[in-house]
């Protein structure tokens, strides 16, 4: 029950329950919630923001009574995910700082936060900047400071489950140039201060079945050994838990939002899979979902099952940019060989197939609904200025579950009035929040969880007037929005080279942002998937039919407003009379209006208009009758040609 409490609930209800008994009646679910509720009351630590100065006096203190002169904390847990289990949030236990993406160094004398563009308002809000020097990335990087403050003859700790194997080699020549070394440490120094750390989460692993899937795990995993064996490896370890989700056909519900279930796999040229997770938390109809050809063995016999591999001599591929310094390491110890290559699920996984579609795009409709739903009632109550942004959260959310399919929300919604809009990866409290006030622009970021498909919408809307500036910022962010909505490119083309389409215009005008422009959404999965991206960040992979991928260029002016224009695209081939190549187009999934008080109509050209108001059509016409009477009359007006 401790881990089952240690599990986010999410908003499907309690499932769980069949992990303590599995014919439990009224009486007992409610006695056994109740207890549940009681130990998700113990508190870890984690939200105490900043975190209290002492807790890196006492990291300090153990690091010296080891030996070691520093250590390096990372975000990451083990699996090297955006979202992580509680008891795996060192970083923030230990600075207060939440993002999802950041690394700490701690030395004797001093310690660093490292961020990138979306949280440099965020990380001096949430950290206590005397105690933690921010930096941000890749304006100087983690190795650039520990060249330049590790002591000469310096040991730098760090902990080889949480070191990526690309990451150590880095991290290793740093501190080879100040004269030190990156050493592993048998167990994690944090681990040893933080005296409350929740045990590890039990959330049941259930089955996703192929009316959602498209594809059976079975014929999967033929497919993915082939092409482990392409690359001239005997066996696949497999260490994101996303990638054995999708290769087994299961999800779950260890960490927040996203339906993952912890644990390790290995892949054999066979198509047999040994899967390294806790059985408690497999029900027994799941283990025979999973079938003769997935062994489910306890996760600390993985190192054994390493080993064994190396005493055979087996050529094992491993992701060197995500799989864990420690089992590489094993491996090469006990003889094997490494193949390094990318995870062999990561592309087919991101291509969906046509079952995956119909059911995005079903998800889609139905999320469509909601959010239309709520822009209309936001549009009719906030004229007050009285309503405050997580009650208005908390709207958008109701609506959702109100389509009575809402298995969770796909991320923490974002919703950020006036200046709180600045920030990219902004989060409500209580004390933090905001009244939706007249002439201000109020951003809201947010997205569902549905078993036929992942969503991820923002949009910016105006509360009262927005001024000439707003409007013209807008403007050129939804331009950037059209051209990449727009956009048809030759086969092999990748992200990085679609990027400048959404930031041109903010260029013209002297303006840009600090975050990529596209990221990859999973089936029932993640809400940020890879291995594809619209990023100024260059990619080698290219993008392919099936794939999902986030248009959300904006613009962000600190301490007085933001303003971002998000919907989810599908990448499908494009038909150009005379093309003398193969050519991709975008397929806007989301269905919801954009804001027109917003836009300075003079402004945008012909074809853009044309595009809008196709845009607000399809709206209008999918939504409208799903939605209520009152709903679709706001809707008429909010879709009216431009």
């Amino acid at each position: 029950m401790r881990g089952v409490a240690a599990a986010p609930e999410g908003l499907a209800g309690p499932e769980w329950v069949e992990l303590i008994t599995p014919d439990s009646d009224p009486e007992l679910t409610k006695a056994l919630t109740a207890w549940r509720a009681e130990l998700a009351r113990a508190d870890d630590g984690l939200d105490t923001v900043p975190a209290p100065t002492e807790r890196l006096a006492l990291l300090r203190a153990e690091l010296a009574r080891r030996g070691i002169d520093g250590f390096v904390v990372p975000r990451a847990d083990e699996h090297q995910g955006e979202y992580v289990p509680r008891r795996s949030q060192r970083l923030a236990w230990l600075t207060g700082f939440s993002g999802s993406a950041g690394l700490a160094i701690v030395l004797a004398d001093r310690a660093a936060i490292f961020i990138d563009g979306r949280y440099t308002l965020a990380v001096r809000a949430q950290v206590d900047t005397a105690a933690f020097v921010p930096h941000q990335i890749p304006e100087e990087s983690p190795e650039a400071w520990i060249a330049r403050h590790l002591p000469k003859g310096g040991k730098l700790g760090f902990d080889p489950w949480l070191q990526t194997v690309d990451g150590h080699e880095r991290f290793a020549r740093a501190c080879e140039r100040a004269g030190g070394s990156f050493v592993p440490m048998d167990s994690n120094p944090v681990d040893a201060v933080w005296r409350d750390r929740l045990p590890a989460p039990l959330a049941p692993v259930l089955p996703h079945p192929v009316e959602f899937a498209g594809e059976s795990s079975d014929a999967k995993r033929t497919r993915i050994a082939a092409i482990v064996s392409s690359k001239g490896a005997d066996v696949a370890l497999v260490t994101a838990p996303d990638s054995i989700a999708w290769l087994l056909n299961v999800r779950g519900g260890d960490v927040p939002r996203t339906p993952f279930a912890l644990g390790f796999a290995l892949l054999h040229g066979d198509g047999h899979v040994d899967l390294y997770m806790d059985r408690r938390k497999v029900p027994d109809r799941t283990l025979a979902w999973l079938g003769n050809a997935v062994t489910l063995a306890p996760p600390e016999e993985l190192g054994s099952a390493l080993d064994t591999l190396g005493k055979m001599g087996k050529r094992v591929l491993i992701e060197s940019s995500t799989a864990p310094h420690w089992a590489a390491t094993r491996l090469q110890q006990a003889g094997a060989a490494l193949v390094r290559e990318a995870d062999p699920v990561a592309l087919p996984k991101a291509c969906k197939n046509a079952v995956e579609l119909a059911g995005i795009r079903a998800a889609h409709h139905r999320d469509g609904a909601a959010v239309s739903r709520f822009l209309g009632w936001l549009a009719r109550e906030s004229k007050a200025g009285k309503l405050r942004e997580i009650e208005v959260s908390d709207r958008l959310q109701a609506q959702r579950l109100q389509t009575g399919k809402l298995r969770d929300l796909s991320f923490d919604t974002i919703s950020g009035a006036g200046p709180n809009g600045a920030i990219v990866h902004y989060r409500a409290s209580e004390a933090s929040e905001r009244a939706l006030q007249p002439g201000s622009l109020y951003l809201v970021d947010s997205g569902g969880q549905y078993r036929d498909g992942t969503t991820d919408i923002t949009r910016t809307v105006a509360i009262g007037t927005p001024s000439p500036e707003m409007r013209d910022r807008f403007t050129r962010v939804l331009k950037g929005h059209i051209a990449l909505a727009t956009a048809r490119f030759p086969a092999g083309t990748t992200g990085s080279q679609l990027d400048a389409l959404a930031r041109y215009h903010l260029w013209q005008a002297g303006l840009d942002y600090d975050h990529g422009t596209g990221h990859g959404v999973g089936a029932y999965l993640s809400v940020h998937e890879g291995p594809h991206r619209i990023s100024k960040m260059a990619s080698t992979v290219a993008l392919l039919p099936g794939m999902i991928v986030s248009n959300e260029p904006g613009y962000y002016k600190t301490d007085a407003y933001g303003i971002r224009i998000e919907n989810l695209v599908a990448v499908r081939e494009a038909t150009i009379e005379g093309a003398d190549r193969r050519y991709y187009e975008f397929e806007t999934l989301t269905l919801a209006p954009i804001d027109l008080a917003c836009i300075e109509p003079g402004l945008l050209t012909g074809p853009e208009r044309a595009w809008l108001n196709d845009y607000h059509r399809r709206v209008r016409e999918a939504v409208g009758p799903d939605v209520d009477e009152a709903t679709r009359a706001w809707l008429a007006e909010a879709t009216r040609a431009l």
